[in-house]
This record gives C-alpha cells, structure tokens and sequence, in this order.
C-alpha cells in the first residue's frame, strides 16, 4: 500500500554522543533542523515539478469544493505580489479554478517555503519562529501527505489513474519513507552517564547516592518515579558539566518532538547491563519535559559477552513491570553489538553469544506478549560482525526476524553499498529479499549436539583469547609498537575519540581503532584468535565429522566459517612479520612468532573443517583446479598495491614515532614547492616535516584500508 513504506532510513551522526564530546544538544539541534532544511528543499522541487505536470481539470467534486475555498481565500495582487518575491520558478499569479491540482499544490508550495523560512529563522537563533501552533508551515509528514494524498484519490475517481499512479505516487511514498527529515536521528549514550545524572538528582533531594543502591532498590524507586506526578529535577540542581550535558540533551529532545515531530528515532544505551538503565532514560525523559505519548522509544544495547548472555533476563525484568509494559503497547526494540562484544571475547565466542542472546530474547518476548526488533550494530569488519548482509541475515536464529530488522551500515560500506544508484537498489533488494526469505522460510534449527560443539568451542576460543589479550604482559605493548593503534587517535580520521576513557589499556579502546589497526598491519588478530584452541578441542572430543556436518548444512556456522576464511586468505605474516622487525622491541619479537604460529595453526584447522584445500578455494569442482574464488583473485592483484603501501607506512610510523620521542630535529625541513609549503601549514603541530610524515601515514591508512575491504 502506498501510505506505507517497507524501509526506514536512520543516523545517528549529530546524535551518537558515546564518548564524543562535541556532539552536545546544540548540535543534536541544529542537525535535525538541517535535516530539515534538506527535506524541505528536495520536497519544494518536487511540489514544483508536480503543480507543472497536473494541469487537468477533471476532479471529484469534494476536490474541487476544497480548492475553490482555498481559491476564494487569495487575492489576487496579495498573491501574485508575495509569490512574486519569492521568485517561484512558475505560477506567481493566483492560479484559476480551471486548474484545481495547481491550486491546491500552489498551498502545499507556500507552506513548504514558509517552513524553510521558519527553520532557517530558528538556525539564525529566532526560537520563536518554529511556532507549533503555527497552521501556514509543515510540522510533520501526515500534514504533507494529506493534499497529496487528495489530490491522487481525486484522480483515481475521475479515472486518471495513469496520472495518479505516475510522479505524484513517487512523491507520496518518498514522503512515507523519509518524512519531514530524510532521517529519523538516533540518538545515543553510555549508561553510566545516565546513571551519574540519576545520582546527582538523588543527591539534591536528600536520598543519597543513587550509584550506591543496588539494582533492586534502584528498579524500586525509578518505576515509583515514573507512576508519580512529582518534579524531581529541581531549577537549582547543582551538577558537573558532563550531568548538565545529559540534561540538556533530554530536555532538547522533548523540544524537538514537540516542534519537530517525526525527526528522532530511538534513544540507544551503549554499555547497557541491567533494566535500571532503560527506567532511567525513561525517568529524564519525562522529567526534561518529555510528554508520555512523545518519549523515544529505548533501546539498551547489549555488546559485551556477559551482557549478551545477561540481556534476556534483564528484558524479562522490564517486562514483568506492568508500568512499563503499558508504556511499550506490545513493542520493544533492542540492539545487540558485535563490535565490542568480538573485542572482548573473540569473534567465535561473541558469534555464539549473540546467536543465543537473540533466541533468548525473542523468547522473553514472546512469553509476555511483546514483538522485538533487533536492531544489529554491525560493521564492515568481520570482528565486528560485518559480512554480506543476505547471508548475516539469513543465518540468524529462526523466529527472531519475523519481518522486522534493523542493521547499522557504516564506515565505508555505505559507499559500497549505496554510492551508485545500482548499488543502492540491489543492497535494498537483497535486505528485502532476506528478510522475507527467513521469515517465512527459517533457516535450519540447531541440534542439542551442534549447540554443545559451539558451547565448547566458545568457551575454549573466549578464554584463549582473553588470556592473550587481557592476561599476557607483553601483548599490551606489543600491540602499540607493532600496529599503528595509538596514532589513529591523534590522526584526527575518526569520527570520535579513539578510546571510550583516557587509558592506555585495551579495555578502554574502541572496537573501530581496535580492529582497523591490526587490519592496517595485515594480522587480523581479533578475528582469529582463539578459534584454532576452540576447534582443537572439539576435534578431541572426536567430533570432527561434527563440524564438517555443521559447515555444509546449518547456515549459521557456514556463514560464519566463510567469514573467517575469509579474514585469514587476508592476513600476511610476512607483512606482519616487518611491522615486528622495525617497530617492536627486540624483546617481544618471541611473543610475536608465537602469534604468527597461533596464526598458521589456525589457518590448518579451518581447512579441516572446510574440507577446502586451499583458503578461498572449493574443492566442489575440478578438485580445487579452476575454481579460485574471485575475490582470491582480486587479493592477490591487491597486493601488489597493498605491500609497498605496507612498508611506506612503517617507515613514516618510525619517523613520527622518532619525532614524537624528540629523535629528530624537525626544524630545518622547509618545502621546495610553495602549494606544499602552504598545505603543511595548515597542520596542528605548525611543523613542516611533522605535517608531512602525518599526511603521508593518513594516506597510507587509507590505501590499505581500501585494498583490505571491510575496513569500516
């Protein structure tokens, strides 16, 4: 049906506030009024376009009453005087009673224009002028929809159904789909943030701390809070600037809905752990100013493997609250993150973990009545979940689709996936045709054998792989010297801060910078590690065939097993083995081998299981011979590229590192050419040779991240 549309397009650039303190609620503010702006604009050309195509006369009668007293309403000279400033590309005059689709669009163009006025005011710092009470502007998509959804009703009566069903109807589903602001802006930030502005409220009205309490005292007081009618939020709450922030945030929300409704989506807790986090985004919510029938709706976001594990029974906590039940009418949807979770487990273990996170989440839902969308937080990377996206679907639990779907798509795969007009139709394509296929066709079940190979696959591979991350002292330094992790966060190439808190450890890295930096040096660390472990395991158990069973028929583990072949047909240890010799410490060179032996190993026991004689390669037809899938093909012309890139960027990482130690006088390096000399200047450090050795690592950052793929 035309009045509903089967996709919805999201961001949360200018509402991800994770750990990045220049996205504050001003700017949350002026994206979604930019936005706007946009829509209206592309909206205005389209209204254009259409008042010049429906020149007919034919129409219903209850059209043609509805255009005479919108035609009775003008005058002439005020309209052909105001149009005229305006400088409308056609129609100035008021438009005749002959022509009633122009006359009504003729409205549907003042009021867009006007709305573009009223924004643009309000961006210039005039609140005022985004009056919601204000009928001669556009505030939301239904007050658009309703004339154009006349006037092709109108049109389909008298029996102009091929003029109906042309551009007007295009324009009438881009409506459906985009709205008032091409986006609908996500919003989202880490739990404990919340949690501190809580206390600060506590705090002020004489309860105590509020991180002190447990979670069940907690649960008690917020779901007391959200039945009561009573401010908590006092006019002279004292708090530090990062709980104002929170505040504030909240409080722009509960504007935006109210000027702006329709442009923010749903308010996400990154690091979520218990169902005191979601009552509490409730709580601000409504303590900011937040109507009850205009909260966002919220997702906690499960990413770590304990919380993964811990999540149903969290959900089943916020379900058996009858307050909150009734506030959700039957829908609920929550994120599960691949990016953190892979990064703190290993990316077989996090792949088991978020399989059963999502059966057992369904489950709760199922039992109290509620439908969950889930809403996967993947990324280009395969240690951060990412992967062809027919397939990832496709290979979810059975029952936990059910025609609804969420994914992220990031980094540079939105490119790849939407930067040409074929791209972008055949990704929309593939998402549909998936979603559909596992919904009404699920994919096979897992046997109680399969799910106990994977359990010990999980636990052996998480525990091999927290050991060596998080337990062995050289692996910390290692990594530093030996990639170019610690760079990333100064090269200013992120979208946010490399690390969540100022740390040197790994617990506080992103999962971007964490796997983007190992993919730079070609180890692939975070993808591999652990699994040779887990699958030696069950190779002992005698459950071989098991695994070679799972791989050909349960789609789940192929796709998964796809992946990682996938990421080690990637991987070079010579290349690898060169960022060691020049970079690391002599010291940790052993430790380095035993990584690139961990790596081969793990190389032998996939094509074990795969029964493949070769990484990329089937043995299905002419036994291997004839058969080199295309992408091994496009590795290794790439890495022709790829290599001389490799070693560029060693040698520019001892130089900034020889820099950054005070090795090297920088002073005398001036450029010959005067355009270079002028670019360099530009840099932070105000340092020629210093500007010129960041430039050429970006450069090289980028070429190999473009080679590698997936990289996002």
């Amino acid at each position: 049906p035309m009045e509903h549309s089967i996709m919805r397009f999201s961001s949360w650039m200018g509402g991800d506030r994770d750990g990045n303190p220049f996205v504050t609620a001003t700017c949350t503010r002026d994206v979604v009024y930019l936005a706007r702006i946009t829509a209206v604009n592309l909206y205005f050309k389209a209204i254009q376009d259409l008042i010049f195509s429906l020149s007919m006369w034919r129409c219903t009668d209850k059209f043609r009453e509805r255009a005479r007293v919108l035609h009775e309403r003008e005058t002439a000279d005020h309209v052909y005087e105001m149009r005229k400033q305006r400088n409308y590309a056609d129609f100035w005059r008021s438009l005749p009673m002959e022509e009633p689709y122009r006359v009504v669009l003729a409205e549907v163009r003042d009021k867009l224009f006007n709305t573009r006025e009223a924004l643009q005011a309000v961006i210039m710092g005039k609140a005022e002028a985004l009056d919601p009470n204000d009928d001669t502007i556009f505030r939301d998509k239904d007050q658009l929809l309703e004339p154009l959804m006349a006037c092709h009703q109108s049109l389909i009566e008298v029996g102009d159904a091929a003029v109906a069903d042309g551009y007007l109807i295009d324009l009438i589903r881009q409506v459906n789909c985009f709205g008032m602001s091409l986006v609908k802006l996500d919003i989202r930030q880490e739990s404990d943030r919340h949690a501190d502005a809580v206390d600060a409220i506590t705090k002020h009205i004489g309860l105590g701390s509020y991180l002190e309490w447990d979670e069940e005292k907690k649960t008690e007081w917020l779901v007391s809070e959200l039945k009561s009618k009573r401010p908590l939020v006092a006019p002279d709450l004292e708090c530090s600037d990062d709980v104002r922030e929170v505040l504030d945030t909240f409080k722009m929300i509960a504007h935006l809905q109210a000027v702006c409704p329709g442009s923010l989506g749903t308010y996400v807790i990154s690091m979520a752990t218990v169902a005191s986090d979601v009552l509490a985004v409730v709580l601000l919510q409504r303590e900011m100013g937040g109507k009850i029938d205009q909260l966002l709706r919220v997702a906690p976001l499960f990413e770590r493997l304990d919380d993964l594990v811990e999540g149903p029974n969290q959900l089943r906590r916020l379900f058996s609250i009858p307050w909150y039940h009734d506030l959700i009418d039957g829908h609920q949807e929550v994120m599960i993150g691949y990016s953190d979770s892979g990064k703190d487990a290993g990316r077989m273990a996090a792949a088991w973990a978020l399989y059963e996170g999502q059966e057992n989440a369904t489950k709760v839902g199922d039992e109290f009545g509620v439908k969950l969308t889930l809403f996967h937080g993947r990324g280009g990377t395969v240690g951060r979940g990412g992967g062809p996206s027919h397939l990832a679907i496709l290979s979810q639990p059975p029952a936990t689709i059910n025609g609804r779907l969420r994914v992220t798509v990031q980094g540079e795969v939105i490119e790849q996936n939407f930067g040409e007009h074929e791209n972008c139709f055949h990704t929309l394509d593939l998402y549909t045709a998936a979603t559909l296929e596992h919904s009404l066709s699920p994919p096979t079940a897992p046997s109680d054998e399969w799910r106990h190979a994977m359990a010990t696959m999980s636990e052996v591979s998480c525990d091999r792989y927290r050991d060596v991350v998080f337990k062995t002292p050289e692996f910390n330094p290692y990594f530093l010297q030996a990639t170019p992790g610690q760079e990333l966060g100064a090269l200013n190439i992120g979208s946010r801060p490399a690390k969540r808190k100022s740390n040197a450890g790994v617990t506080a890295l992103r999962a971007i910078p964490w796997i983007f930096a190992w993919t730079q040096s070609r180890f692939h660390l975070p993808v591999w590690l652990g699994i040779a472990e887990g699958f030696q395991k069950v190779k002992e158990e005698g459950k071989l065939e098991t695994l070679r069973e799972m791989y050909r028929t349960w789609p789940f583990f192929r796709v998964t097993m796809d992946l990682i072949e996938m990421v080690l047909a990637k991987a070079d240890p010579t290349v690898a083995r060169l960022y060691e010799k020049e970079l690391v410490e002599e010291k940790y060179h052993g430790f380095g081998e035993e990584l690139r032996q961990a790596l081969k190993s793990t190389v032998d026991i996939v094509l074990e299981v795969t029964e493949h004689p070769d990484l990329l390669t089937s043995q299905t037809t002419n036994g291997g011979q004839g058969s080199i899938n295309t992408l091994k093909d496009k590795l290794a012309m790439r890495s022709i590229y790829l290599t001389p890139l490799n070693i560029i960027q060693v040698e520019n990482l001892k130089r900034l590192r020889d820099i950054e130690d005070g090795k090297v006088d920088t002073k005398g390096y001036v450029p010959v050419m005067p355009w270079a000399k002028q670019m360099l200047s530009l840099h932070v450090s105000k340092d020629y040779y210093h500007a010129a050795v960041s430039d050429t690592l970006i450069i090289t950052m980028k070429g190999i991240a473009a080679g590698m793929q997936n990289t996002g």
